[in-house]
C-alpha cells in the first residue's frame, strides 16, 4: 500500500457517548487488579530460572517464554476481539495469564524448568491482555481525546504493579508458610490479580465498547446518508479491511516495538546485576518497583502531551529518554541504588512515551472495522521484540558486562527518530 493510511469511514464516532465513562470506570477497576499480576513475572522470574539453572547465563529464558507467549495471545486477543468484542476478548486473556501463574507456582514448588518455562508461556497471555486494554479505552474516544484515553487505562495499571514488587517480601513469607519456595510468593499473587481482572471485565464492561463503536458508526453512516443500507456500510467495512498496511502504522508500530526491545533488554537482567552486587531482595523490589512506577504513573501527562503536541514529537521524546536511561545505568557505581533507580524510572518513562505515542498513531491509522485484529498484530511485534530483548540480555550480560547492555539500549533507542520520519502524519485522517 502506498503512504496514505486506509481512510475510515467516513461516518466515523466523533463525540463521546455517555458509555465511555463507564467503560474507562470499569477498565481502571480491572488494571488495578490485574496490575499485580504483570509484576510478578517481571520481578522474579529471571531469579527463578538462575535459581533452577545454577547460572545467569540463560536467565533471561523466562522473559523469552513470557514475551513469546504474549506475542502468541496477542494475535489470538485481537482476533476473539474483533469476532466478539473486548469483553469476552479482555476476560479470557486474563484467566489464562492467571492459569500460567498457578503452573509456575506448582514448577517453583518441583524444580521443574520445563514447567516453568510452559508456564512463563501461559502468563504471558496476562501481559498482553494487560496492554490490549490500553485499546478499549480508546475506542470509544473522541479523536482528539485518544491519548488521553490510552494514558487512564495505563496509569491504573501502576496501582497493582508497583505494589506487585513491594510485595515481593511479604509474598515470599506466605509462600513459605504454606510450604512453597519464597519465589513462587508473588506468582500466587499473581494468579489470585488475574482471577480477579477477568470476573470484573466479564461482569462489568457491557456494553462492549467495541462493539457499540461499531454499532455508533454505523448508526451515524446511516443517518449522513439516509439511503444507505447496513450492508452498503458492511461493504465499506470490507473495502478498509483490504487497505492492511501503511507508511503510519508501520511507524506506530516501529516505535512500540523499539522501546519494548529496550526495556525489556535493561529491565529483565536489572535484577540479577543487583544481586551479583551483594544486594538482597528487598533492594529489588525497590527498584523495579520504581520502574513499572515510570512505566505507567506517568500516563496521563503522556497522553495530554501526544494530544497536544503530536505522537510524532513525543515518540522522539521516547527515544531521547531512553537514551538517557542507557547512559545513566552505565555509568552508575555498582553501589549506588539511588542512580539504578533513576536510571530504571528513566526507562519507565521513556517506554511509557513510545507505547503512549505509538498506541495512538496506531490506532489513528487503522479503520474501525479491522482495528482489533490489526492491533493484536502490532502487539505481536511489540512481543517479539521484548522476547529478542529478553534472550539478547542474559547473553550480552554474561558475554561483557552491565554497562554495555544499558549503553547498547540507549544508542540503539536513536533509532526512533528515522521511524518516526516515515510516518507522514497528514496522511493521517482521525476518526
Amino acid at each position: 500500500m502506498t503512504g496514505s493510511a486506509a481512510a475510515p469511514i467516513s461516518s466515523g464516532v466523533v463525540a463521546e457517548p455517555p458509555e465511555q465513562r463507564r467503560t474507562l470506570g470499569v477498565l481502571l477497576s480491572a488494571q488495578i487488579l490485574s496490575g499485580a499480576g504483570l509484576a510478578a513475572g517481571i520481578t522474579v522470574g529471571a531469579l527463578l530460572a538462575e535459581q533452577m539453572l545454577g547460572s545467569s547465563r540463560l536467565s533471561g529464558l523466562p522473559t523469552v517464554f513470557f514475551t513469546m507467549g504474549s506475542a502468541a495471545a496477542a494475535v489470538g486477543l485481537g482476533r476473539v476481539s474483533q469476532r466478539f468484542g473486548r469483553r469476552t476478548g479482555l476476560s479470557a486473556g486474563y484467566l489464562t495469564g492467571a492459569l500460567g501463574c498457578l503452573g509456575a507456582v506448582i514448577a517453583a514448588a518441583i524444580g521443574s524448568i520445563t514447567l516453568l518455562f510452559a508456564s512463563m508461556l501461559v502468563y504471558g497471555a496476562g501481559a498482553a491482555t494487560n496492554l490490549q486494554a490500553r485499546y478499549a479505552g480508546a475506542d470509544l474516544a473522541a479523536p482528539s481525546r485518544r491519548g488521553r484515553a490510552v494514558s487512564i487505562v495505563l496509569v491504573a495499571t501502576a496501582v497493582g504493579a508497583i505494589l506487585g514488587p513491594n510485595l515481593v517480601r511479604a509474598t515470599g513469607t506466605v509462600a513459605t508458610k504454606i510450604g512453597f519456595p519464597a519465589l513462587a510468593g508473588p506468582f500466587m499473587l499473581g494468579a489470585l490479580a488475574y482471577a480477579s481482572g477477568a470476573l470484573v471485565l466479564w461482569l462489568l464492561l457491557r456494553p462492549d465498547p467495541l462493539l457499540l463503536a461499531r454499532r455508533l458508526a454505523a448508526d451515524a453512516s446511516s443517518q449522513a446518508s439516509p439511503v444507505a443500507t447496513t450492508e452498503q456500510f458492511a461493504s465499506a467495512a470490507a473495502a478498509e479491511s483490504r487497505q492492511k498496511w501503511s507508511w503510519p502504522l508501520a511507524s506506530g508500530a516501529g516505535i512500540m516495538i523499539i522501546t519494548q526491545l529496550i526495556m525489556v533488554a535493561i529491565m529483565t537482567i536489572t535484577p540479577i546485576h543487583i544481586e551479583h552486587h551483594g544486594h538482597g531482595i528487598g533492594v529489588t523490589g525497590i527498584v523495579i518497583g520504581a520502574h513499572v512506577a515510570g512505566m505507567f504513573l506517568p500516563s496521563p501527562f503522556s497522553g495530554w502531551l501526544v494530544d497536544r503536541f503530536g505522537y510524532l514529537a513525543i515518540a522522539v521524546a521516547a527515544g531521547v529518554t531512553l537514551l538517557a536511561a542507557g547512559l545513566i545505568a552505565a555509568w552508575t557505581p555498582v553501589d549506588s541504588v539511588a542512580m539504578l533507580v533513576l536510571a530504571l524510572v528513566l526507562l519507565g518513562v521513556g517506554w511509557n512515551l513510545g507505547l503512549v505515542s505509538g498506541t495512538t498513531l496506531v490506532t489513528d491509522a487503522v479503520p474501525l472495522a479491522t482495528r482489533a485484529r490489526t492491533q493484536g498484530t502490532v502487539d505481536l511485534g511489540i512481543a517479539l521484540a521484548g522476547a529478542g530483548g529478553g534472550l539478547s540480555s542474559g547473553l550480552i550480560f554474561a558475554a561483557t558486562s552491565y554497562a554495555t547492555l544499558t549503553l547498547t539500549g540507549g544508542l540503539l533507542a536513536l533509532l526512533i527518530i528515522p521511524v518516526v520520519a516515515v510516518a507522514r502524519p497528514g496522511a493521517i485522517k482521525r476518526a
